[in-house]
């Protein structure tokens, strides 16, 4: 398999929202912020040529998609080129017009991010943000497709987990069922505040490395997940001792050598032009784990119009980072107190800028859809 070829494009086409989520990083950004210019996306086009083995254009990042002015071109433009098209949005922009034009455009997934299941949690998480609008939105899709799309359009629903919503988990799943969704992708929330750090629910999963070589493994079967078994079931998982389901080895620190963009052959390109090797790079923040404050320092590895995109990817010291990435060869850094943790630009193996051993990301802490 050659692992070195560019499969999925991440557009960023706005970083610009209708919302002021509670959860959002424009609680903490300094960033300029704008909508993609046209020659920026038509650059990007153009340099596909050189890539026909790239299928899939995703449109999210930091901003509401459908916030763009034209962002029903763009996905018919990428459709026409035979790729598929998804969009990760928060609905509320979705009028009977617009989704008959993505409908024709020939939209392939729509995910919706939905944060709660009343009204109250939704509201209190998306900026008062109506969860019976969204929903009625996104139902819009199911009438007449049969006769109105190119291809069947997939629905997702993406749910950032915390304390105050994780109750909820259960009717998002009666949601995504009413939705007609094909799928609810669980994320744990990004704390940009130390306030929201405390919404985390995934505290443990970065905890300090405890040995497991002297314990025993404990092999569980297929079983119910029943009331008879909830509480002992949650009670192993809980301590993180070495556990095996079926022949599936379950190690909680063992999805630190995984880049979800990297292995999927992707790149991000943000609102103004610049590329990165994956969306959590394409800009600067600061973000809290175990306690304490991490700076995320952005890494472009190039920019468009002003370079081609086929230059960007063959550019020598970005090949290099995508090699040591595949190898993940970076130190565990949310299982060590090190200073150095404290940002993205070295580590205690040397490594150059940027280094990944603390990513939320590969540690499957963090996901995209």
């Amino acid at each position: 398999m050659n692992m070195d070829n560019l499969r999925k494009i991440y557009i960023e086409p706005t970083t610009l929202c209708n919302l002021d989520c509670r959860t959002c990083i424009r609680h903490t950004w300094k960033e300029s912020q704008g909508h993609m210019p046209w020659e920026v996306f038509e650059s990007l086009l153009d340099g596909l040529t050189a890539f026909p083995q790239v299928r899939t254009m995703s449109f999210a990042g930091f901003g509401e998609p459908l916030f763009h002015p034209r962002i029903v071109d763009m996905i018919r433009i990428a459709c026409e080129r035979g790729m598929r098209t998804e969009i990760t949005s928060n609905a509320l922009l979705l009028t009977p017009a617009l989704v008959a034009d993505l409908v024709q455009a020939g939209l392939g997934q729509f995910v919706v991010s939905i944060d709660g299941a009343s009204d109250e949690t939704f509201g209190n998480i998306r900026s008062n943000a109506s969860l019976r609008e969204v929903i009625k939105n996104v139902k819009r899709f199911q009438p007449g497709l049969s006769d109105e799309a190119k291809q069947p359009i997939t629905i997702g629903v993406a749910f950032v987990a915390m304390k105050s919503n994780i109750k909820e988990l259960p009717k998002i799943y009666k949601i995504a069922e009413y939705l007609n969704a094909s799928f609810v992708l669980v994320s744990n929330v990004l704390p940009y505040t130390a306030e929201l750090e405390k919404e985390g629910l995934f505290q443990l999963g970065l905890s300090a490395r405890k040995t497991t070589s002297c314990l025993p493994m404990i092999m569980l079967p297929k079983m119910d997940w029943s009331v008879h078994t909830q509480t002992p079931l949650a009670t192993v998982l809980r301590r993180q001792p070495n556990l095996r389901f079926l022949d599936l080895e379950i190690d909680p620190h063992s999805f630190n050598n995984h880049c979800p963009f990297i292995q999927a052959e992707s790149l991000a390109v943000s609102w103004d032009g610049h590329i990165s090797p994956c969306v959590p790079l394409l800009h600067s923040y600061a973000c809290y784990a175990r306690g304490r404050e991490k700076q995320i320092k952005c890494h472009h590895v190039g920019q468009l119009p002003d370079q081609s995109l086929q230059d960007i990817w063959n550019e020598p010291a970005y090949a290099a980072f995508r090699g040591r990435v595949w190898k993940f060869d970076f130190p565990s850094c949310p299982d060590c107190d090190c200073y150095m943790a404290d940002n993205n630009e070295a580590d205690c193996q040397g490594n150059p800028f940027p280094v990944c051993g603390d990513c939320l990301w590969a540690r499957g802490i963090i996901r995209c859809p």
